[in-house]
């Protein structure tokens, strides 16, 4: 077992000034996305999705984003799921953008919302027919007695599915978390992380300040 104590590197890549941030979030995330994308980083749009039950009890997971905009970041899922429940009750959640090999990471909290049916159809439509069926076949979250159940079902339901696209079922959608903070970091040398953070302000109408965090 290595020495956990001493596991590190050194940030050195950059800094994060008020001068360099963009005049809004939503600029800022298409400057480090373009960046994320050009670095080839492998899923460059996985997010990990945290949530709470009505107990406030905490879960997490990864998840694809499917899209994002002045609105908010959107991602499609089962409303069935653990997650979906859990939404159901407390709808609200935090984002994290883990984009450690170039030292950075972007986080968001906020209110969710579903996007509706249009709009899910646009997240479903372009997933491959595997992908379709696969997700109707799996409940998610619940508890199968083996991968063969699931393999069945999957080869079951292809069977019986006519060929191209499988429609998306209604237990299936997208959610939109719609940002109430996003705050950029990026790693900085001695642990002297910059954290940058836009807050919106509903006492101004909605506007946004920054404010800049300590590590």
């Amino acid at each position: 077992m290595p020495d956990l104590s001493r596991m590190r590197r050194d940030y050195t890549s950059g800094r994060l000034t008020e001068e360099d941030l963009a005049p809004t979030w939503v600029e800022q995330f298409d400057r480090w996305f373009a960046d994320v994308v050009a670095a080839e980083l492998p899923e460059p749009n996985a997010v990990v999705v945290a949530t709470a039950d009505a107990d406030g009890a905490p879960d997490a997971r990864i998840v694809l984003m499917k899209g994002y905009d002045e609105a908010g970041f959107i991602f499609g899922t089962s409303y069935a799921s653990a997650k979906g429940a859990q939404l159901a009750a407390n709808p609200r959640a935090a984002l994290v953008f883990p984009w450690h090999a170039i030292q950075r990471q972007v986080r968001v909290t906020g209110s969710v919302e579903r996007i509706g049916d249009a709009a899910s159809d646009g997240l479903w439509d372009p997933r491959p027919r595997g992908a379709q069926l696969a997700a109707v076949a799996s409940v998610q979250s619940t508890v199968v007695d083996s991968r063969e159940e699931l393999t069945d079902r999957l080869r079951l339901l292809d069977e019986q599915t006519p060929d191209g696209p499988v429609p998306r079922p209604a237990v299936w959608g997208g959610y939109r978390v719609v940002p109430e903070r996003v705050e950029f970091w990026q790693g900085g040398k001695d642990r002297l992380h910059d954290r940058l953070r836009f807050v919106r302000d509903d006492a101004e109408g909605g506007g946004w300040i920054v404010q800049r965090l300590a590590p």
